[in-house]
């Protein structure tokens, strides 16, 4: 067993502890984060070799729950753990969308994040102790990534802004904000609320982004002292020939497109005409075991100019995809009593 290290620190005015060296030990990278009694533990790990045919992040983020971290025996017959829950999937989902953004473009090899709740006293949430707790795992591991995040939820009760509220506080709280971000910016907001006034709501990100700061700043030093070298990895760079070439044969035609076409369904069909003619075109240029290595790389050259075209219209025109401006909300329309005994708030 490796040498077990601890570390503490304060968010907002909880404090919460962080533990490695003893669990885990042949992953990249793994840590336990503890607030009062409640423990995730996290460890994140890479695949060796890029994977074959793909043209995005291989990552996935599981977050397991255990029944027995609340110190219950799973019922009936079964004995054992069920299906993830609607929670366990969307904390995992949470923990992907900060984390996600910053790992190196080009990387092709297979990431897991692997979230486990090892103890739950049912006071302290532990939604964002597993973002924090993943991000520690993927600092101080061998995983290229530009981290680290911090995660914290802030409630509004009595008007005070609370950092990491409890279960019980958060009944009487107006406000649940979930953010993640760097040191520098915040990357990932979601939020349940009564209504609140804007200048509240930017008071009450300036302070979650604050109380992170505590948290990101103790990753930094965790990594100085016990943090693996980050592994090189493989990237295969599309041909600036074949990117030139590409973006000129369809730049004029995708932005008449985007410009021309507001309906979704004739806009996508457009797009996907020209990539047909396109892919045709390049069919023939490469030896047969070497062309679906090129029309990969010219679909997402394509995809790139779509892209592109789009934030450019949106920025600089003004003009979203469908025709509205900034301030444009959609037509919403909505109807009651369709069905004869299905119970909604309709």
């Amino acid at each position: 067993m490796g040498e077990k290290r601890e570390y503490r620190v304060y968010v907002g005015d909880r404090e919460w502890t962080v533990e490695t060296g003893h669990l885990a030990e042949q992953a990249g990278g793994a840590v336990t984060v503890r607030e009062g009694d409640t423990i995730i533990f996290a460890t994140a790990t890479m695949s060796s070799n890029p994977r074959p045919g793909v043209n995005f992040l291989p990552l996935s983020v599981d977050f397991e729950e255990r029944l027995y971290a609340a110190g219950r025996i799973p019922g009936s017959w079964f004995r054992r753990e069920g299906r993830p829950t609607v929670n366990a999937i969307l904390v995992a989902r949470m923990t992907d969308r900060p984390l996600r953004p910053l790992f190196p473009k080009g990387l092709r090899n297979e990431i897991q994040v692997i979230l486990m709740s090892l103890a739950h006293d049912q006071e302290h949430q532990h939604d964002m102790i597993a973002i924090n707790a993943a991000s520690v795992a993927l600092h101080i591991s061998d995983i290229p990534w530009a981290g680290p995040i911090g995660a914290v939820r802030v409630g509004l009760i009595d008007d005070e802004f609370v950092i990491n509220p409890t279960y019980d506080q958060m009944v009487n709280s107006r406000l649940d904000l979930r953010m993640a971000g760097t040191q520098d910016a915040i990357t990932m907001v979601e939020c349940s609320s009564d209504e609140v006034d804007e200048s509240t709501m930017i008071e009450a990100l300036n302070r979650g982004h604050e109380a992170m700061q505590p948290f990101i700043a103790l990753q930094n030093l965790i990594r100085g002292q016990i943090g693996k070298e980050k592994r090189e990895f493989e990237t295969r760079e599309i041909e600036e020939e074949l990117r030139s070439r590409v973006t000129e044969r369809v730049s004029d035609r995708v932005s008449e497109i985007v410009a021309k076409y507001y309906d979704r369904d004739e806009r996508n069909e457009e797009i996907d005409d020209l990539r047909e003619q396109l892919v045709v075109e390049y069919q023939g240029e490469s030896e047969e075991e070497e062309v679906a290595e090129l029309l990969s790389d010219v679909r997402e050259v394509y995809g790139d100019v779509i892209k592109e075209k789009v934030r450019t219209r949106i920025l600089h025109d003004g003009v979203r995809p469908d025709g509205r401006g900034y301030a444009d909300i959609r037509e919403l329309s909505a109807q009651v009593d369709l069905l004869p005994r299905v119970h909604g708030v309709g």
